[in-house]
Parts: structure tokens; sequence; C-alpha cells
């Protein structure tokens, strides 16, 4: 053999077991639970550290954590919490090992305190924990990204849904073994003590620009990735409501909008009120920035609050350099059996500090004693952050086109590995490629056909929906028992076109009814994608309850088909329209509809006049509709759209002129409405949906075209309905209405120890109506006026609302 070779190799060998001490260094890593001497219970956001080194942990709402050092020298583990005598424990440098510790509260302290007049009273007053957030809170708009004029920066975007502790030996199952690969793929790391089988997987990478003067903001969307389980399933809607769920968290807000809640931040304006504070440490960092450890927690641990730790500097700013939130187990909180929020901030070069990662995690479960469910978890990364660097005035406008094309979903794995500010763990790289396989089994597809009828009411086929199924059978009075059918086209068929359709049949009057509409796209986009763009043509022959309100569901369901009280008063419809809606990227937009209305009593409803009975009305009429809604958001799916509460409020005016001899229309009359919606957040008391309303009718005509109040005899809710007025009770020609829904969060019953072990929570509604009737439109007055209806006995069964009027929600 070739002695040079053989040198060049022992050589090699003699290097490599020389550096093998320094590139493989012996790792130290502890874990274990911190438990509570007196209780037994585990304890949250113990500070964990190796003794003389500045690396540390809090425990995590379990009481649970998980440290590690390549550090030899470090022999000794120290364990400390506020009220709580310190533990030190010896470990074993170079090893793993579970060591678990007991913490006893300071019970000396405590005695001694006893002996001078009883427990010291936590209080705010000459509290230095409470003087130093007083201070985080003067100096937050200074902290913030919008006090400089110019910010942009890389973000990176990842969310993840999974599976929760699926049993190791559910592939083993008949049923379940072709589905091995999907089940195999288990995270058992992440996150300490649970094991992970991701299902839902999103990436998206974008660049953020800020303007202060004026102040503008843009979003330009680089790449954006997800799963995709096929057409049943939209994946887009599904990633936009997580996003819904999983809000970006901004500290320094005084509220924190998470899982559909309003949590207080613990650096608000009125904190003190909400939080008790305690000083658990101070650190010194590698680059020897000093911080200090302030624990916080709820004063009512039932309340909507954090409990956790900020870390902040003294250099001055008081800024939060790292933060810790989570919640207290007594939480009522929509099935989230835990949550947390890590916070980690970075120094910019002139001393301030910027948000470097957000991760946000929750872990979801009908039970909170099961550890089986949902865990989700969102990581925000941000990176190439850049200040007070001036751009055109372009910069910071807005492209709705270029975020939504398919170049931005559809980026090479090549674009991903360059661009991530994050890396994929190996089971989160195998989810894209697991989904794919999965949506083209048979099996799984007529699995997902089942679900999606069952639960969202439609049957997909590839290029048309069937349904919705809860129409398909219902019954009323007039109608009698009613079978309907029907179903949309889908953007498989196209994105330009659509179409919808149904058929029905009343066995007791035995009349058919139908409805066709289609609507064509100017802008080669589904008609629900933001901003629209369209044409429609439709035409509809049923009936209807004159009032009947029914906001998001269909008056054929077959639940509403259930009412109280008399209900035969109906009315048989032929409606012809024709509009057209425009939306801006300002989230102004404008409709312009053209509508021809053919009415005809039906059941105990009649049209009558000095003349005598009037077989039909018909009504042509034209309307603009103008609506503004300020930094609108959606949950967006591919053939619907459902708006995101927020702060912003909406406007909308709406005018209608009715136009006598076209298409033989019957009356002259123009119709003004005006409307505001906004949901009020009010902290810890929850928050209101309010909408206030004015409408007035100009010109004289008869009482199905006055303002029929909305009414409900079902024995279903109505938001936006008077749920204990009858059908047709009351009308007018002008009113003002206020519409508010308070959800307190359980902020009152949460301090009522009964009701708040039952975990209720309380939601107020108050609806008012002042209104009237003018006398040009009362057929007392006007005889050629259509008179009211009465019953059979003579006895009024409509009215006209003259001034204020409170009716029951």
């Amino acid at each position: 053999m070739n002695f040079k070779y053989r040198s060049k190799e022992f050589i090699f060998l003699i290097f490599f077991l020389l550096c093998t001490p320094l590139l493989f260094a012996q790792t130290t890593r502890v874990s274990g639970v911190v438990i509570d001497a007196s209780n037994k219970q585990p304890m949250p956001f113990v500070t964990v550290s190796f003794q003389g080194t500045t690396i540390g942990i809090p425990t995590d709402n379990n009481g649970k954590y998980r440290i590690s050092t390549t550090n030899t020298a470090s022999n000794k583990l120290r364990v400390a919490f506020v009220g709580y005598k310190d533990a030190t424990i010896d470990i074993v440098p170079g090893k793993d090992q579970v060591i678990n510790v007991t913490l006893s509260p300071e019970t000396e302290e405590l005695a001694e305190v006893d002996i001078k007049g009883g427990k010291v009273k936590y209080r705010n007053k000459d509290n230095p924990a409470v003087e130093l957030i007083r201070k985080v809170i003067e100096n937050k708009n200074k902290n913030r990204p919008e006090s400089y004029n110019y910010v942009e920066y890389r973000e990176y975007d990842k969310m993840q849904f999974s599976f929760t502790n699926v049993s190791n030996t559910l592939a083993d199952k008949k049923f379940f073994q072709k589905y091995r690969f999907i089940l195999d793929n288990r995270d058992t790391t992440s996150v300490p003590g649970i094991n992970l089988l991701p299902i839902y997987l999103e990436e998206r990478l974008s660049q953020y620009y800020y303007s202060k003067s004026p102040e503008k903001e843009k979003t330009r969307i680089l790449g954006q990735k997800t799963v995709d389980y096929g057409g049943s399933v939209d994946a887009e809607g599904l990633g936009s409501f997580f996003k819904y769920m999983y809000s970006k968290v901004d500290i320094y807000d005084n509220n924190i909008n998470i899982m559909t809640n309003n949590f207080l931040s613990p650096i608000a304006d009125e904190s003190p009120t909400f939080y008790k504070f305690f000083i658990t440490d101070t650190i010194t960092t590698e680059n020897n920035t000093k911080l200090v450890e302030l624990s916080f927690t709820p004063r009512n641990l039932q309340d909507m609050l954090f409990q956790g730790k900020i870390y902040i500097t003294l250099d001055g700013n008081y800024a939060v350099q790292k933060a810790k939130l989570g919640i207290n187990k007594n939480i009522n909180l929509n099935f989230v059996k835990t949550m947390e929020v890590d916070l980690d901030f970075v120094q910019n070069p002139d001393g301030r500090y910027h948000l470097s990662k957000s991760n946000t995690l929750a872990d979801f479960g009908i039970s909170k004693s099961k550890s089986s469910g949902v865990f989700g978890l969102r990581t925000i990364t941000y990176g190439n952050y850049i200040v007070n660097k001036p751009h055109p005035d372009t910069t910071y406008i807005n492209d709705a086109e270029a975020n939504a094309s398919d170049e931005v979903k559809h980026r090479s794995e090549q674009f991903w590995e360059q661009n991530r500010l994050d890396t994929l763990t190996k089971t989160e790289a195998n989810v894209y490629h697991n989904i794919d396989s999965l949506k083209n089994m048979p099996s799984f597809k007529r699995t997902l056909d089942i679900a999606t009828l069952l639960f969202a009411g439609y049957y997909p086929l590839k290029y048309f929906e069937i349904g919705p199924s809860n129409t398909f059978y219902s019954f009323n009075p007039i109608e009698g028992f009613k079978l309907r059918f029907g179903g949309r086209t889908t953007p498989e068929l196209s994105k330009r076109y659509y179409f919808e359709t149904y058929a029905a049949y009343g066995f007791k009057d035995d009349k058919w009814k139908y409805f066709l509409s289609g609507t064509y796209s100017l802008n080669n986009k589904s008609i629900y994608k933001f901003p629209q763009d369209y044409l429609r043509a439709s035409f509809q022959r049923d009936t209807k309850i004159p009032g009947l309100n029914l906001q998001f569901v269909q008056q054929d369901n077959f639940f509403l088909s259930f009412k109280r009280g008399v209900n035969d008063k109906y009315l048989y419809n032929d409606y012809y329209k024709f509009d057209y809606v425009h939306e801006y990227e300002s989230h102004f937009s404008y409709s312009l509809e053209f509508r021809n209305w053919k009415q005809s009593p039906a059941g105990s409803l009649y049209f009558i006049n000095n003349t005598g009975t009037i077989p039909s009305m018909t009504t042509t009429e034209v309307d603009l509709n103008l609506r503004y809604a300020p930094n609108e958001e959606f949950y967006q799916g591919k053939i619907y759209r459902v708006p995101v509460p927020s702060k912003y409020p909406v406007f909308t005016l709406d005018y209608t002129q009715g136009i006598k001899g076209a298409f033989n229309g019957s009356y002259n009359y123009q119709n003004l409405r005006f409307r505001i919606d906004k949901r009020v957040y009010l902290s810890q008391l929850g928050y209101a949906d309010v909408s206030v309303e004015a409408d007035k009718i100009f010109g004289q005509v008869p009482y199905p075209l006055l303002d029929i109040f909305a009414a409900n005899q079902t024995y279903a809710y109505s938001l936006y309905s008077y749920n204990l007025m009858n059908f047709l009770e009351f009308v007018g020609d002008h009113y003002e209405t206020v519409n508010i829904d308070q959800h307190f969060m359980g902020f009152f019953f949460n301090k009522i120890p009964l009701f708040k072990k039952l975990k209720w929570r309380e939601v107020v509604s108050f609806k008012a109506a002042w209104a009237g009737l003018s006398d040009q439109n009362n057929p007392a007055l006007h005889p050629s006026l259509y008179q009211f209806p009465v019953a059979a006995n003579g006895q009024p069964i409509t009215y006209a609302l003259n001034g204020s009027h409170f009716p029951a929600a």
C-alpha cells in the first residue's frame, strides 16, 4: 500500500482525535418539574439556572423546565422564586439527567411578619416593582417602532397545527395502516412532554415598510407556502382564521387580542390596577446589559390576564428585552388548556430594542385533564431591521395584485432555503409532501367529502357544490312540506364566471320556486377575493316573510321551520336583479343595483284599499350603496369571505330610488339609510358590538314598502332582530336604532364563587328604536293606501311605531 497515502491518513487520524473534544464538547442537559412543597402543585415561571453562569430559563405553565450547557464547569443547578427558599442541587456535567425540585415557602419570614401584626398585604404604594413598571409605561412610546420616522424589516411567519399525543399504536390498526406515512411523522422534541403530529403548515415571507409622516405602511409578500388538502378544504381560509386566533402580539399595546379574547398587556397604562408585580432577579447578559426580571400575576386569577415575566433594561430606556406571557389554568379560554407567548428583542445600533422573534403556542382540548388535543404554534422571526432610511412615496403603496400573484404562492425550494429567517424541522419539512400524498388517496377524498357535507352543508364535486344541505327539507303553513335542491359552481370551473341555482316545490300550495344567478368577474379573480369587481344578474321566485332578517342563514333552513305564535303571513316574490360591485384598495366600495320586484300576498296576508283587493304590487328600484371599511380583513375562502372583527368602524350609506312607470313600477319614492358598525374593545370589561342606523323614506308608499322592523318568531336568537316581536308587528317611514351586544367575558361572574366554578360568561344585549309614521303614509288618513292587516276577529296585528320603543331582545 502507498506509504505516502497511509501517512496522510495517519496524520488526519491524529488531528481528528486531538480535535474531537473541541468539536464534540460534552453537553449537560437537565430537565424536570418544580413542585410547591406546601400544596404539591407545579410552579410556573420559577427561575432555573446553572450556578455561576448567566444561563437560565423560567419553568413553563406546568412547572416543567429543560436547560442545557456545554460549560463542563457547571456542576450545580440553582432554582429560585420570590417568597420561597432557593434550592441548589448538584448535577453531573456532561450527562442527561432528570431532576425534580421541591421548593419550600420562606415560613420563618412569614411567621415573623405575623408576630408584628399579620400578613403583609400587597399594595402598589412604595412598591419598587410597581415604580419600575410605571417607568416602563412612561417610556412605551419611544420604545415602539413607530417612534422612528422610517422602519423596514423582513418578516418570516410560520404557523403549524398538530394533533397531540396520538397513540403510537394507532398506525398498527387495520383502518389506519394506509395512513402510516402520516402517523409516523412525529415531533417529540420541540415541546417538552408533548408528542406532535403535524397536520397543517404555512409559511410566509414578507417585507414591511413604515413611514411616520405622512403615516403609511406597506406589507409586500415575497413568498407564501401552505399545505394543500384539495378542493374540499380551503387552506387559505384556514390560514386566515388561524392568524386571527394567533394575532401578532405587541406588548406595547394596551390590549392584546389573542385566541379571540382581549388580554390586558402587563405594561398597559392601567396594568398596576389589575396585576401584581414582583422584582424576582437581576441579570447581566453576555454583552454586560443589566436587566431586571419582573414577575407578574393577575390580582384575580380568573380574569383575562397574563402571568409570567418580563425583563427590563436599566439603560434609561426601560425597554422590554424579553417577555414570557402565560395564562392561569383557571381561565375559561375557549378550550385552551395552556397558552404561552415568548417575545425576544435585540438591540439596535442606537441602543434601542426591536422585536426579533415571537412564539405563540396554545394547547387545545375539550377537557383540560386529557393529554390529547390540538396544538398550535405561530413563530414570527424578524430580520434585516433598518430604521430612518427613507424611500420614494411609491414604496409605501400596497399592491394587492402583487401579493396575490401565482409567483408569490409558487416559490421554488431554493428560494425558501435561501430566504427563510428560521429553519424547518425534519418533521415540518415532511408535512408538505405527506399532505400532497394524502389528498390523492380515494379513501381520504370520500371521508373529506362526507365531512364537508355534514359540517359545511355542501357536497363538493369538481366544478360544482351541492347544497346547502340544511335547506333540502323545510315546512311552513303556506307551502307545507317543501323540498329544495341546488348548488353553486366553484373556481375550478372558472374564476371569471360563477353560477348559483336551486329549485324547490311546496306540496301544500303546489307551486315551484326557483333561483338562478350568473356572475362575471371583471378583474379575472374570484368574486369573493378582495378587491371585488363583478357584474351579477339573478332571478328568484320564492316565498318570504315580511320583516324576517336572517343575516347569514337561509329562510328554508329546516331548523327555522319551527316558529312560535301565528305564522301565516307570507309573500310570493318575483325578484329580478342586476348589480355591479366595485371595491378599492382603500376598502371603499360602491354597488349599483337595478331591481324589479313583484309581491303577491299569501296566507292570511292581503293587499286592500278603498278600491278593493289588489292581487299584487310591482316595484322598480335603482339603488346606490357606498361602504367604507378602513383596514378591513377577511377570513378569505375560495367561495366565501367573512370579515374579521376589528376595532375599526364600518360606514354604510344606501340610497334607493323608486321609479313609477318603469317595468310596471307603481310608486315614486326615495329611501335613504345610514349605518355605522364598530366593535369597541373595553379591556377587562370585554368588548361591545355596536350598530347605529338611521333611515328615512321620502314619498307616499303602501305598508309593504315601509320599514318593517326586523322581528323573529323562530326559536333561534337573531343578533339584528327584535326577538320578542312578531312578524309585521311594527312599521314606520323613518327610524333611528341602536344595537349593543356587550360581552363581559366573565369579568363579573369570575368574582362570584359559584359562577366562577361554572365558568359562565355574561352577555348583555340592548336594542332600541326611535321611529314614526308620517301622515302621508298613514292609511287611516289616506284610504288609497293599503290598509294595515288585521286578524280574523278584526284585531289589528300591524301598528305604526311612533316614538321611542325598546323591544325585548
